[in-house]
Protein backbone atom coordinates (compact mmCIF):
# COMPACT_ATOMS: atom_id res chain seq x y z
CA UNK A 1 0.00 0.00 0.00
CA UNK A 2 1.52 3.56 -1.63
CA UNK A 3 0.81 6.73 0.66
CA UNK A 4 0.11 9.57 -1.86
CA UNK A 5 2.23 12.59 -1.53
CA UNK A 6 -0.05 15.88 -2.87
CA UNK A 7 1.09 18.83 -1.08
CA UNK A 8 -1.97 19.56 -0.35
CA UNK A 9 -1.58 16.73 2.72
CA UNK A 10 0.02 19.83 4.41
CA UNK A 11 -2.08 22.32 3.34
CA UNK A 12 -4.40 24.40 6.09
CA UNK A 13 -7.32 22.78 3.92
CA UNK A 14 -6.36 19.29 4.94
CA UNK A 15 -8.89 18.75 7.80
CA UNK A 16 -11.60 19.70 5.29
CA UNK A 17 -10.53 17.32 3.15
CA UNK A 18 -10.20 14.27 5.33
CA UNK A 19 -13.49 15.36 7.19
CA UNK A 20 -15.52 15.03 3.32
CA UNK A 21 -13.42 12.00 2.62
CA UNK A 22 -14.86 10.61 5.93
CA UNK A 23 -18.44 11.13 4.98
CA UNK A 24 -18.31 10.35 1.40
CA UNK A 25 -16.46 6.64 2.91
CA UNK A 26 -19.35 6.45 5.12
CA UNK A 27 -22.38 6.99 2.28
CA UNK A 28 -20.95 3.81 0.88
CA UNK A 29 -21.29 5.14 -2.14
CA UNK A 30 -18.36 4.08 -4.81
CA UNK A 31 -15.87 6.98 -5.66
CA UNK A 32 -12.53 7.59 -6.47
CA UNK A 33 -10.44 10.04 -5.44
CA UNK A 34 -8.58 11.67 -8.34
CA UNK A 35 -7.03 15.28 -8.88
CA UNK A 36 -3.54 16.06 -7.11
CA UNK A 37 -3.86 13.35 -4.96
CA UNK A 38 -4.21 10.69 -7.44
CA UNK A 39 -1.73 12.60 -10.41
CA UNK A 40 1.07 13.47 -7.38
CA UNK A 41 0.96 9.32 -6.42
CA UNK A 42 1.25 8.59 -10.33
CA UNK A 43 3.91 10.93 -11.54
CA UNK A 44 5.86 11.66 -8.18
CA UNK A 45 5.49 15.16 -9.29
CA UNK A 46 4.40 16.95 -5.84
CA UNK A 47 1.61 19.32 -6.68
CA UNK A 48 -0.88 21.86 -4.56
CA UNK A 49 -4.33 21.64 -4.54
CA UNK A 50 -7.50 23.74 -3.57
CA UNK A 51 -9.85 21.15 -4.14
CA UNK A 52 -10.48 17.27 -4.31
CA UNK A 53 -11.78 15.50 -7.44
CA UNK A 54 -13.30 12.74 -6.25
CA UNK A 55 -15.13 10.22 -9.34
CA UNK A 56 -18.39 8.53 -9.51
CA UNK A 57 -20.89 6.79 -11.39
CA UNK A 58 -23.50 9.31 -13.52
CA UNK A 59 -26.08 8.25 -11.42
CA UNK A 60 -24.14 8.60 -7.59
CA UNK A 61 -23.62 11.71 -8.33
CA UNK A 62 -27.01 13.35 -6.88
CA UNK A 63 -27.24 10.95 -4.22
CA UNK A 64 -23.60 12.44 -3.28
CA UNK A 65 -24.44 15.57 -3.69
CA UNK A 66 -27.88 15.10 -1.12
CA UNK A 67 -25.75 13.12 1.97
CA UNK A 68 -23.66 16.53 1.61
CA UNK A 69 -26.35 19.05 1.30
CA UNK A 70 -27.86 17.22 4.78
CA UNK A 71 -24.92 17.62 6.23
CA UNK A 72 -24.80 21.00 6.45
CA UNK A 73 -22.50 21.74 3.34
CA UNK A 74 -23.31 23.75 -0.03
CA UNK A 75 -23.98 21.72 -3.07
CA UNK A 76 -24.74 22.72 -6.69
CA UNK A 77 -24.58 21.18 -9.87
CA UNK A 78 -23.23 23.88 -11.64
CA UNK A 79 -22.68 21.13 -15.45
CA UNK A 80 -25.47 18.54 -15.29
CA UNK A 81 -23.32 16.97 -17.68
CA UNK A 82 -20.66 15.97 -15.82
CA UNK A 83 -19.47 17.85 -12.70
CA UNK A 84 -21.15 18.85 -9.01
CA UNK A 85 -19.52 20.65 -5.96
CA UNK A 86 -19.62 20.39 -2.40
CA UNK A 87 -18.47 23.56 -0.10
CA UNK A 88 -17.95 24.41 3.05
CA UNK A 89 -16.16 27.64 3.23
CA UNK A 90 -14.01 28.31 1.14
CA UNK A 91 -12.62 24.77 0.56
CA UNK A 92 -14.79 22.30 -2.21
CA UNK A 93 -14.86 19.06 -3.92
CA UNK A 94 -15.79 18.36 -7.09
CA UNK A 95 -17.76 15.54 -7.27
CA UNK A 96 -17.15 14.40 -11.59
CA UNK A 97 -18.63 11.73 -13.81
CA UNK A 98 -17.79 12.87 -17.37
CA UNK A 99 -15.19 15.19 -19.04
CA UNK A 100 -15.79 18.49 -19.61
CA UNK A 101 -16.34 17.43 -23.31
CA UNK A 102 -18.34 14.43 -22.79
CA UNK A 103 -16.08 12.21 -23.76
CA UNK A 104 -14.49 10.17 -20.65
CA UNK A 105 -17.67 9.01 -18.55
CA UNK A 106 -16.92 7.50 -15.64
CA UNK A 107 -18.24 3.74 -16.00
CA UNK A 108 -17.73 -0.21 -14.15
CA UNK A 109 -13.90 -0.43 -15.77
CA UNK A 110 -12.99 2.60 -13.60
CA UNK A 111 -13.84 0.90 -10.28
CA UNK A 112 -12.55 -2.67 -11.80
CA UNK A 113 -9.18 -0.68 -12.56
CA UNK A 114 -8.05 1.40 -9.40
CA UNK A 115 -5.65 0.58 -7.08
CA UNK A 116 -5.45 1.63 -3.71
CA UNK A 117 -3.54 3.48 -1.97
CA UNK A 118 -2.87 5.93 1.92
CA UNK A 119 -4.88 9.59 1.02
CA UNK A 120 -4.24 11.59 4.67
CA UNK A 121 -4.42 8.07 6.56
CA UNK A 122 -7.94 6.58 5.13
CA UNK A 123 -7.35 3.86 2.61
CA UNK A 124 -9.08 4.90 -0.42
CA UNK A 125 -9.33 3.83 -4.24
CA UNK A 126 -7.74 6.37 -6.89
CA UNK A 127 -8.75 7.12 -10.47
CA UNK A 128 -6.80 4.72 -12.76
CA UNK A 129 -3.63 6.23 -14.32
CA UNK A 130 -5.08 5.35 -17.78
CA UNK A 131 -8.42 6.91 -17.47
CA UNK A 132 -6.74 9.29 -16.01
CA UNK A 133 -4.23 9.82 -18.98
CA UNK A 134 -7.21 9.58 -21.39
CA UNK A 135 -9.05 12.36 -19.42
CA UNK A 136 -6.50 14.87 -19.56
CA UNK A 137 -5.36 14.28 -22.91
CA UNK A 138 -8.16 16.03 -24.16
CA UNK A 139 -7.63 19.43 -22.16
CA UNK A 140 -5.88 21.77 -24.21
CA UNK A 141 -7.69 25.39 -23.45
CA UNK A 142 -5.47 28.07 -24.07
CA UNK A 143 -5.46 28.87 -20.74
CA UNK A 144 -5.10 25.14 -19.84
CA UNK A 145 -2.95 22.37 -21.26
CA UNK A 146 -2.87 19.23 -19.44
CA UNK A 147 -0.38 17.87 -21.82
CA UNK A 148 2.91 18.17 -19.56
CA UNK A 149 0.41 15.88 -16.98
CA UNK A 150 0.02 13.42 -19.56
CA UNK A 151 3.98 13.65 -20.50
CA UNK A 152 4.91 12.94 -16.85
CA UNK A 153 2.21 10.07 -16.14
CA UNK A 154 4.07 8.17 -19.05
CA UNK A 155 7.80 9.02 -18.08
CA UNK A 156 6.83 7.52 -14.45
CA UNK A 157 3.76 4.85 -15.43
CA UNK A 158 4.62 4.04 -19.29
CA UNK A 159 5.84 0.53 -18.95
CA UNK A 160 3.10 -0.79 -16.66
CA UNK A 161 0.17 0.46 -18.53
CA UNK A 162 -2.87 -1.22 -19.46
CA UNK A 163 -1.66 -0.37 -23.58
CA UNK A 164 -5.09 -2.30 -24.82
CA UNK A 165 -7.07 -0.09 -22.59
CA UNK A 166 -6.09 2.52 -22.92
CA UNK A 167 -5.96 2.11 -26.87
CA UNK A 168 -9.52 0.99 -26.61
CA UNK A 169 -10.55 4.50 -24.01
CA UNK A 170 -9.26 6.22 -27.03
CA UNK A 171 -11.14 4.85 -29.35
CA UNK A 172 -11.86 6.71 -32.81
CA UNK A 173 -10.09 9.51 -30.97
CA UNK A 174 -6.60 7.82 -31.41
CA UNK A 175 -5.17 10.86 -33.05
CA UNK A 176 -5.28 12.64 -29.85
CA UNK A 177 -3.21 9.87 -27.93
CA UNK A 178 -0.37 9.81 -31.02
CA UNK A 179 0.03 13.44 -31.00
CA UNK A 180 0.99 13.09 -26.82
CA UNK A 181 3.30 10.03 -27.80
CA UNK A 182 5.01 11.95 -30.57
CA UNK A 183 5.83 14.82 -28.03
CA UNK A 184 6.53 12.23 -25.24
CA UNK A 185 9.34 11.18 -27.71
CA UNK A 186 10.72 14.89 -28.00
CA UNK A 187 10.77 15.90 -24.51
CA UNK A 188 11.96 12.67 -22.86
CA UNK A 189 14.56 11.14 -25.74
CA UNK A 190 15.72 8.82 -22.65
CA UNK A 191 12.40 7.18 -21.90
CA UNK A 192 11.31 6.21 -25.58
CA UNK A 193 10.98 2.84 -24.81
CA UNK A 194 8.10 3.46 -22.04
CA UNK A 195 5.98 3.47 -25.02
CA UNK A 196 5.89 0.09 -26.52
CA UNK A 197 6.97 -0.24 -30.02
CA UNK A 198 3.29 -2.02 -31.01
CA UNK A 199 1.85 1.05 -29.47
CA UNK A 200 3.83 3.58 -31.82
CA UNK A 201 3.83 0.95 -34.66
CA UNK A 202 -0.54 0.65 -34.27
CA UNK A 203 -0.79 3.88 -34.43
CA UNK A 204 1.42 4.86 -37.18
CA UNK A 205 -0.24 2.29 -39.47
CA UNK A 206 -3.62 4.15 -38.44
CA UNK A 207 -2.08 7.13 -39.78
CA UNK A 208 -0.82 5.63 -43.03
CA UNK A 209 -3.82 4.36 -43.71
CA UNK A 210 -6.06 6.80 -42.83
CA UNK A 211 -7.38 9.34 -45.48
CA UNK A 212 -9.91 12.77 -44.96
CA UNK A 213 -13.26 12.89 -45.39
CA UNK A 214 -13.92 15.33 -47.91
CA UNK A 215 -18.00 14.97 -46.76
CA UNK A 216 -17.70 15.27 -43.37
CA UNK A 217 -19.12 18.83 -41.58
CA UNK A 218 -17.71 18.02 -38.25
CA UNK A 219 -15.25 20.03 -36.41
CA UNK A 220 -13.66 17.85 -33.61
CA UNK A 221 -11.84 20.96 -31.98
CA UNK A 222 -14.52 21.65 -29.41
CA UNK A 223 -13.34 17.71 -27.52
CA UNK A 224 -9.95 19.60 -27.33
CA UNK A 225 -11.64 23.02 -26.15
CA UNK A 226 -15.02 24.44 -25.43
CA UNK A 227 -13.48 27.95 -26.18
CA UNK A 228 -11.04 28.20 -29.24
CA UNK A 229 -13.46 26.62 -32.02
CA UNK A 230 -16.52 28.33 -31.26
CA UNK A 231 -15.87 30.45 -34.24
CA UNK A 232 -15.43 27.19 -36.31
CA UNK A 233 -18.97 25.88 -35.07
CA UNK A 234 -21.11 29.75 -34.80
CA UNK A 235 -19.80 31.03 -38.33
CA UNK A 236 -18.33 28.51 -40.37
CA UNK A 237 -19.75 25.26 -42.08
CA UNK A 238 -18.51 22.86 -38.94
CA UNK A 239 -20.84 21.16 -36.82
CA UNK A 240 -20.38 20.99 -33.07
CA UNK A 241 -18.34 17.51 -32.74
CA UNK A 242 -19.71 17.22 -29.03
CA UNK A 243 -23.31 16.98 -30.37
CA UNK A 244 -22.28 13.83 -32.27
CA UNK A 245 -19.97 11.85 -30.70
CA UNK A 246 -19.77 13.25 -26.81
CA UNK A 247 -23.64 12.73 -26.87
CA UNK A 248 -23.92 15.97 -24.94
CA UNK A 249 -26.98 18.34 -25.75
CA UNK A 250 -27.00 22.14 -26.99
CA UNK A 251 -28.39 22.68 -23.67
CA UNK A 252 -25.23 21.78 -22.10
CA UNK A 253 -23.01 22.71 -24.58
CA UNK A 254 -24.85 26.12 -24.12
CA UNK A 255 -24.19 26.03 -20.07
CA UNK A 256 -20.57 25.13 -20.91
CA UNK A 257 -20.00 27.69 -22.61
CA UNK A 258 -21.75 30.24 -21.36
CA UNK A 259 -19.29 29.63 -18.24
CA UNK A 260 -16.42 30.80 -20.26
CA UNK A 261 -16.37 34.29 -18.84
CA UNK A 262 -16.42 33.06 -15.07
CA UNK A 263 -13.49 30.81 -15.45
Amino acid sequence: METCTARAIHDPAAAFYMDALRKLHETGIPFLLGGAFAFSHYSKVPRDTKDIDVFVRPADCPRVLDVFAEAGYDTEMPFPHWLGKIRRGEHFMDVIFNSGNGVARVDDLWFDHAPRADVLGMIVRLSPVEEMIWSKAFIQERERFDGADVLHLLREMGPSLDWPRLLMRFGDYWRVLLSHVILFGFVYPDKRHNIPAWVTDELLRRLSVSRPNLNSDVCYGTLLSREQYLHDVEHTKYRDGRLDVASMTQEQIDIWTAAIQNK
